[in-house]
């Protein structure tokens, strides 16, 4: 690969964390270019049809979807990071759509308007991380000790109940060991680590504020900082 690579991102999308966890697993040098989305420049709406990060550009040509991205970066990039057996590819993919459904249930999460549909989504969010519990296999990583493109898409998800756990306790991994391990392990992962600007935590904080949810409500009586 001799051509530049820039990965079009948003300080908050854990979408481009994906595509920047599996190029850092690949050592493969890449310059991060942000963008405003409330301001989206007439370049990115050029390169981006969706209108939305990531995007990677490949010297003149752009890739959008952080899905295809990911593949596109496992076909053209060792080390591998699927499983070369095709049965338990397909696992993997199938497991980094339910990480796509459950970012989709943490927005439905800190969108809720009420309290009573803040605790309903916040189970929702235990069952799922329920399910995720039965798919694990021993060691620190989804399939064990080899790290996979699944981890890349769950690490994001982790550091979301990172800043939610500094705003209440809601159990999200009371009693699932193994989801408990997984998420130790991928914090603790340099590539999830500088996926994210070093203060991702207090952006999170700022826009979680800004929704006028009642988790916002819970963060300002909480006395967060921000």
């Amino acid at each position: 690969m001799n051509k530049p690579l820039v990965l079009v991102s948003h300080a908050l999308c854990p979408y481009v964390q994906r595509a920047a966890i599996v190029l850092a697993e690949k050592g493969v040098p890449f310059q991060r270019r942000d963008i405003d989305l409330a301001n989206k420049p007439p370049w990115f709406l050029k390169v981006s049809p969706l209108g939305k990060t990531p995007v990677l550009l490949v010297g003149e040509e752009a890739i959008f979807e952080s899905a295809v991205i990911c593949e596109y970066l496992e076909d053209t990039m060792p080390p591998r990071l699927h499983p070369t057996d095709a049965l338990h590819r397909a696992r993997h993919r199938s497991w980094m759509e339910f990480g796509s459904a459950l970012l989709n249930a943490i927005g439905a999460f800190y969108n809720a308007t009420d309290e009573a549909s803040l605790l309903a989504r916040a189970s929702d969010i235990r069952s799922r991380l329920a399910q995720l519990e039965g798919a694990l296999d021993a060691g620190d990583f989804f399939a064990g000790n080899a790290f996979s493109i699944v981890d890349a898409v769950f690490g994001p998800v982790f550091r979301y109940f990172d800043v939610f756990d500094t705003i209440d306790d809601f159990g999200f991994c009371d009693g699932l060991p193994k989801v408990q391990r997984w998420r130790r392990a991928l914090a603790a992962r340099p590539s999830v680590v500088q996926a994210v600007r070093p203060e991702y935590p207090e952006l999170l904080r700022a826009f979680l504020l800004k929704r006028g949810s009642a988790l916002s409500r819970r963060l300002s009586s909480a006395g967060a900082p921000v």
